[in-house]
């Protein structure tokens, strides 16, 4: 009802989560794993070229929001306009997104299919070891980033970091139940970190497109007021979401 667009990112997130509740299965089913898990990343890449076109016309809309000059709050206006209109021309051009929408959900039925077929221990001890397990190698994962963050301010480390606090806020809140104010508390965290990982990674891929092709914005003035604004406001994305972080990752598993 939102449009197409909106649906795309809709499932597109629907997908992470699913992927993210499969990291469970790694020990116990692992071929399952490995095979959903490509499954449902493939299908949300089948869907990424417009929500991607229409990811960098956000990002600019967010960077206006927190503009801190005139004359960077035009040559906002004037890349937000440029963008749009390829925004446009990709969805106009992206003529066989029904066809990719309808092969996506068809993929979607193979997956309940192949979940359907899936067997596993029933036992409380399998699913005390599965939660376990993966519950202490995604907080490895996330402190790995975490660190790196710290190190060296790398694109693909903060992207790292965001994707396991994609996955941390998703299983709080499949274990809500076990401790609901708790697990309500530390999801409201985590999200809020992915949230500023999330624009800050928007700002590393309209950096990278704005240096890849710097001729569509007009003028070497929007482009380098455009680039000042990305680094200032990364920056401070950065700083923010390394405090949280710290504290959202705080506690060891056992605790």
């Amino acid at each position: 009802p939102d449009g197409t667009d909106r649906a795309v990112h809709d499932a597109r997130k629907k997908f992470k989560r699913i992927r993210a509740l499969y990291r469970f299965l790694e020990k116990e089913a692992p071929d399952f794993r490995k095979t959903e898990n490509a499954r449902f990343r493939d299908i949300a890449r089948s869907l990424s070229a417009a929500r991607d076109a229409a990811a960098l016309v956000e990002t600019i809309t967010y960077l206006q929001g927190v503009a801190r000059s005139d004359a960077e709050r035009d040559a906002l206006a004037t890349a937000h306009d440029v963008l749009s209109k390829r925004r446009d021309a990709a969805t106009h051009e992206d003529g066989d997104l029904p066809k990719r929408i309808e092969d996506a959900i068809q993929s979607c039925e193979d997956g309940k299919e192949a979940l359907s077929a899936l067997s596993l221990s029933h036992g409380e001890k399998t699913a005390l070891k599965m939660i376990r397990k993966t519950w202490e190698k995604q907080r490895r994962k996330a402190l790995d980033a975490l660190g790196l963050c710290h190190g060296q301010a790398h694109d693909e480390y903060f992207h790292d970091l965001r994707k396991s606090g994609q996955v941390y806020w998703m299983h709080l809140a499949l274990l809500q139940k076990l401790w609901p104010s708790a697990m309500r508390a530390k999801r409201a965290d985590a999200k809020q970190l992915v949230k500023l990982l999330g624009h800050e990674h928007d700002l590393s891929v309209l950096a990278a497109f704005a240096d890849r092709e710097p001729d569509s914005f007009a003028g070497g003035e929007t482009l380098a007021l455009l680039l000042d604004a990305i680094i200032d406001r990364q920056q401070a994305l950065r700083e923010e979401s390394l405090a949280l972080a710290d504290r959202v990752f705080a506690e060891t598993a056992a605790r």
